[in-house]
Parts: structure tokens; sequence; C-alpha cells
């Protein structure tokens, strides 16, 4: 059920499915992930030209944001993982996080741009969230664990998605690291975050206002 301000009781029976903003591949642990250089177990791996899950390389590669992402996705997904936890990547739409990259696929989407201006980008995830969605129940919604305070990830995900498209309420202001121990600590202790509608862009609000006139 949801209150006047958008907020869903998840304790009432909605399900959420969880897309996740990935890890950036050009810092520096990144960089010698895709070098073939990195000394972790999962890029040791990748540079024997074998594959990884994607969830599995950015955790490796990130901060505490993705490793907190990730953790509470996987807590809280009441549908198989395979559906229940996604990646958003700059290429290719959403990748479950237990799909497995190569090295070669790591590359590609370094070399692509996570922009909703860009059209590739943001064609393709807003017909794989299309394509999420149809496949999905009625008590179903679907929550972004990305940043809330630029476009990239609202703007087309709220094309595909309209009003099932949710935020954790306690994201709204928080840096990404703040984010990230949120995440840690709500998985570590059994305690789902609340669930609203994203906020309005000002620019969005402005155009809508703009329409209205």
């Amino acid at each position: 059920m949801n209150d006047p301000a958008g907020a869903t009781n998840v304790a009432g029976g909605r399900q959420p499915v969880f897309l996740l903003s990935p890890a950036s591949l050009s810092g520096v642990r990144g960089r010698r992930v895709l070098e073939g250089v990195g000394n972790a177990p999962v890029a040791l791996r990748l540079a024997r030209g074998e594959r990884a899950s994607i969830g599995e390389v950015y955790a490796s590669i990130s901060s505490l944001y993705f490793r907190g992402k990730l953790a509470y996705a996987r807590r809280y997904a009441r549908v198989p993982h395979s559906v229940g936890v996604r990646v958003i990547t700059s290429d290719r739409g959403l990748y479950a996080a237990d799909d497995l990259v190569d090295l070669d696929d790591l590359r590609r989407m370094a070399c692509a741009a996570i922009d909703e201006r860009e059209p590739a980008y943001r064609n393709r995830l807003t017909e794989s969230a299309r394509q999420l969605v149809e496949g999905l129940t009625d008590d179903c919604l679907v929550v972004l664990l990305g940043s809330v305070a630029t476009r990239k990830y609202l703007d087309p995900l709220g094309e595909a998605l309209g009003d099932r498209l949710r935020v954790p309420r306690e994201f709204i202001g928080l840096g990404d690291m703040s984010r990230g121990g949120l995440l840690l600590r709500a998985a570590a202790e059994g305690r789902e975050l609340d669930y609203v509608s994203p906020p309005v862009h000002p620019v969005r609000a402005s155009a809508r206002r703009m329409q209205g006139r």
C-alpha cells in the first residue's frame, strides 16, 4: 500500500526488484582489471580468460557503495536473483547480477557513456526495463539503488517503468559512501528500507509547469 507521499509499506506485500547502478570501470582498480594486471581473485580469473559475474566484478573494483547495494538487494529480493537483482550497464541495458562477463565485455562497457542524452545507452536501458516489467506480477515494484541526484538513471527508467519506479527514502540527500554504509547496515540488521517515488528533477518540474500553461 502507498501512503500519500508515495512510500511503500514493503511488509504489506509489495515485492521489490532491484536495479543497481554500476561501479566505475575508470577508477584505479577498474583500470587494472581492464589492463589484465589486477591482483584481486576476480581480476586474476579475468586475466586468464575466464568469466565472472558482473556483480562480483563490480563489487571487487568498487568502493563501499556497490558492495552495499549488492548485499542489500540479495537480502531483500523476493524473486529469484536472476530476475530480482539487475545491474545497469552502459551499453546493453540491464544484466542480472549473476550474469557472466569477460574482459572483452568489460572493455566495451568502459567505452560507452552512461548519459541520458546518449541514445545507445538510453534506448537499451529503457527497452530492457520494459522487458523486465512485462514479466513481473502486479505486486512487484522496481527499486533503483543508484543516484537520485542526476537524470542519467531516473529519466530512462521513469520513461520505461512509470509509477512502478521507486527509490529508498533514505537515499534522498545522501552521498554515495553514506548510501553504501546505510545499505550494508540495513542488510546486516534485517531492516528493509522504505521505498518512495523518485524526486522530480528541477528541470523536469519546470518543463511540466510550462506544459500546463
